[in-house]
């Protein structure tokens, strides 16, 4: 007869114990997820089409934007980029709240910060998008991507303050949306992946690290002239990288040039409208897609902000 502590669900005999690590179960037991660049293949994103949150035009201020956006040609634009993703080979998922988010919901890459091992969620600084997360964790927990970290206590992080220089170290901006706090916990996070931070201060009157600087290939990095620091470029170069700068503010500025998304190697897709920007782009051998989306932009954000992303293809692992 067998004794109850003999059994399997004590450690006796059919007991199967788990020993693979979260990376090989991503894939098979979790949904195929991660990065550890910004210039990898993109492989699928997470998105928020607009909904009736933008009908009552919200007062610009208040909503935290430039000025109100129309919301049928805001949905018109996001489903266009939604189209050139598709087309581009990158799948698409949805946020979809159950109840009525704020207006600045379709800014998902502020929401989420992924990693090889899953998502880190964020926490936005301000009261007006307070509880936007939650439906951003809803949306990664339904997909199947295990979520690694939330920020919590009095961290405030938005993922657009972070990017990966390489498959080792990622660059955190602690400005207005991420504080010390916040920077702490995704840094203590990501020390257990053994992947190191840089911080890099981001000047009064910037919103994110993604607004001063993005990354085209394994070697070639653009900034924003006299908003990126020294740090940041410092370290850029440090790893290898060239660090290309804007040639018309103006166009980054007014119709957010900077704020593009990298889908592979010198291929990005970008917000349209910006002429001297894309020739400066593609004179550096990027392969520029456009998407008209300046209606959005007047919501203080643009393709890049628009984007979480959920999987690149990454760096192999020795076993």
């Amino acid at each position: 007869m067998t004794r109850k502590f003999e059994r399997a669900a004590y450690g006796g005999e059919g007991w199967s114990p788990r020993e693979r690590s979260i990376r090989d179960e991503i894939g098979d037991l979790w949904a195929p997820c991660g990065i550890d660049s910004e210039w990898r293949r993109l492989e699928s994103v997470l998105l928020h089409r607009p909904g009736p949150e933008l009908e009552a035009g919200p007062d610009a201020d208040a909503a935290l934007m430039i000025t109100p956006p129309d919301a049928g040609r805001v949905r018109e634009e996001h489903d266009a980029l939604a189209d050139t993703y598709r087309e581009l080979g990158v799948t698409v998922h949805y946020v979809d709240p159950d109840s009525q988010p704020s207006p600045n919901q379709v800014f998902v890459a502020d929401l989420m910060f992924m990693t090889p091992e899953g998502a880190i969620v964020g926490r936005p600084a301000s009261t007006v998008r307070a509880g936007e997360e939650r439906w951003v964790a809803a949306a990664l927990a339904r997909y199947g991507v295990p979520i690694l970290r939330t920020v919590s206590g009095q961290g405030t992080f938005e993922g657009a303050d972070a990017a990966w220089l390489d498959a080792e170290t990622v660059m955190i901006g602690r400005g207005l949306r991420t504080n010390d706090e916040g920077a702490w916990q995704v840094a203590a996070a990501l020390d257990e992946l053994g992947v190191e931070v840089i911080e890099a201060q981001l000047p009064f009157g910037t919103m994110h690290l993604m607004g001063q600087l993005r990354f085209l290939d394994r070697d070639l990095a653009v900034g924003w002239p006299t908003r990126l620091s020294v740090v940041a470029v410092e370290a850029l170069q440090d790893l290898g990288y060239e660090v290309l700068f804007l040639p018309d503010e103006d166009e980054a500025l007014h119709s957010f040039a900077l704020n593009f998304v990298t889908v592979g190697p010198r291929e990005i897709v970008m917000p349209g409208g910006n002429p001297v920007t894309q020739a400066f782009y593609e004179e550096a051998g990027v392969t520029c897609h456009t998407v008209e989306i300046s209606e959005l932009g007047k919501a203080a954000g643009s393709i890049g902000c628009a984007t979480g992303v959920v999987e690149r293809e990454m760096e192999e692992v020795a076993s």
